[in-house]
């Protein structure tokens, strides 16, 4: 992390984050002026796991989270003899698509957050699925640029009405509220029951499967599909306006005026306000995102069409394709709580670096089915290509190759969508601290991977959208203006061939990850079921 210098001290306005992601929660503070992280604290977030495929988290965990990392950063910004007066904006970035409901009397949440990667919807999906022409899951993808997936927050929304007394009981009684974490914390952080803003922005909009991408607004007809109420939904924003204050704590008064998905956020961080610009995060999960313009583009081969950002009240709303893969950093964790191969998530690269090779076995990590460009949520993980000389560096090393194979899947779609190949990969994230992923990334890929000194873009994208926003203005979003972030390139090192090799062994690797789990009930050939 870079450091502030005494004169920086002194320095311009402030611009804070709230970067709320599935393992941790963290909050950053930027100089506006040169994009420098001046300080920051993270709490690591608890996942419960109540059955096979269910994935939940604690609203308030959540919520104590973030006010704790506020108020120990600005314990660390007075040690830096930093003013936290000089914060002028706060922006959030979220885990997307997590779903939650709570009673706007109470200020209660109704039951535990429900996470993006959670399967226990599989068979409300493959339900839905059947019951369109033609058994399609991009049914609604015309409206919401998403297939049917569990991933996405109304199948989730749609279970908890049916399945937990208390929230169907508040949607009866007109109490109930949803959102996504970014809702959740907004709405919290602005003074909850008594007073707090229920809003959201574009971004984590577009990943409910409530909203219309075109319209820009929630759509009637999506939310009776999923027979959702309208009024449980939060007022749809831009990415940058003043949405309300800060409510309490060491930052009360102080604008909450940014907000997007993480991924968008990262693009903004990256600075891809251009068309055809992309950038990959590896974080639980690895999500690649090229922007398209102001203009959806529609694909053909299992990616999602998604609303990059919309910068103001009046500014276009850009799109972009995105490329989502559900586990990347998660194999790693799963790899230290699980298997207790590894005692931390940093020693993976030393015990991968033991091989320098998994010598022939693949791991496809299908905890939660297959995101792009499958869209399987019957796949399962499986690790295969074993031999009695197989140890466990060698599955640290097959760990980190998925992770690259699983991106390469989702740049070989994102070429062919967009028409222009990617000439270098610009990534992000907390896994991007491993040299060796990174250098098996540019030679699973071809092309040279470019990753910025400070990662945190995710984090910066979202301070940038706080500070530019109409009645702050303290962070100049104008090209000319946008500090030059220095970069390290990893260049690919191995013949082609040999990746090719490599890749058609994983693509053969996820083949049998396939159809695995099913839910509904098998025909025995003659029409009636078994």
């Amino acid at each position: 992390m870079m450091t502030a210098t005494r004169e920086g001290m002194t320095m311009g306005p402030l611009v804070a984050a709230i970067d709320q992601g599935t393992s941790s929660t963290r909050f950053l503070v930027f100089n506006a002026k040169t994009a420098e992280l001046l300080s920051h604290h993270q709490v690591e977030i608890r996942q419960s796991f109540p059955k096979e495929g269910w994935v939940e988290q604690d609203p308030k965990e959540i919520l104590q989270s973030v006010y704790d990392c506020m108020e120990r950063t600005c314990e660390k910004l007075g040690q830096l003899h930093i003013n936290v007066s000089h914060i002028k904006a706060v922006g959030v970035t979220n885990q997307r698509e997590t779903t939650l409901v709570w009673d706007k009397e109470t200020g209660e949440p109704l039951y535990n957050a429900i996470v993006w990667l959670d399967l226990r919807t599989q068979s409300t999906v493959e339900r839905l699925i059947n019951k369109t022409p033609g058994k399609s899951k991009n049914h609604l993808k015309h409206k919401t640029g998403l297939p049917i997936s569990t991933y996405f927050s109304a199948v989730k929304l749609r279970w908890l009405m049916d399945n937990v007394e208390e929230v169907a009981e508040a949607v009866l009684t007109h109490r109930a509220m949803f959102g996504t974490v970014d809702s959740w914390l907004i709405w919290c952080l602005t003074g909850g029951k008594s007073g707090g803003v229920h809003v959201t922005d574009v971004t984590n909009a577009s990943r409910t499967m409530l909203f219309n991408i075109h319209t820009l607004d929630w759509d009637p007809e999506l939310c009776r599909y999923f027979g959702v109420p309208m009024e449980i939904l939060p007022k749809v924003k831009s990415s940058s306006e003043i949405y309300g204050s800060m409510n309490s704590g060491s930052l009360a008064g102080v604008p909450i005026s940014g907000c997007l998905g993480d991924q968008s956020a990262a693009l903004v961080g990256q600075m891809c306000f251009q068309d055809g610009q992309a950038k990959n995060t590896y974080g639980t999960g690895c999500f690649l995102l090229r922007n398209t313009g102001v203009e959806p583009v529609m694909s053909d081969h299992g990616l999602l069409t998604t609303i990059a950002y919309k910068l103001g009240k009046d500014a276009p709303a850009y799109y972009a394709l995105e490329g989502s893969v559900a586990i990347a950093g998660a194999v790693v964790r799963w790899l230290k709580d699980n298997m207790g191969i590894i005692r931390s998530s940093s020693e993976i690269e030393k015990l991968a670096g033991e091989v320098g090779s998994s010598y022939g076995c693949y791991f496809v990590p299908a905890f939660s089915g297959l995101y792009a460009p499958y869209w399987e949520p019957s796949a399962r993980g499986i690790i295969c290509g074993l031999t009695q000389f197989t140890n466990r560096s060698h599955l640290a090393f097959a760990a980190l190759e998925a992770v690259c194979f699983q991106t390469r899947e989702i740049l070989d779609a994102m070429n062919q969508d967009y028409g222009v190949p990617l000439s270098q990969l610009q990534v992000d994230g907390g896994m991007t601290s491993n040299r060796l992923l990174m250098q098996l990334q540019a030679d699973i890929l071809c092309v040279p991977v470019v990753k910025p000194s400070m990662p945190e873009t995710t984090a910066l994208g979202a301070a940038m959208a706080a500070g530019a926003a109409e009645g702050v203005g303290v962070w100049s979003l104008a090209p000319g203006d946008l500090a030059a972030v220095p970069t390290e390139r990893y260049q690919p090192q191995i013949n082609t061939e040999e990746s090719e090799f490599r890749y058609a062994r994983w693509k053969k690797a996820v083949q049998k990850a396939m159809n695995w789990e099913t839910t509904e009930p098998v025909s025995n050939g003659n029409g009636t079921v078994d």
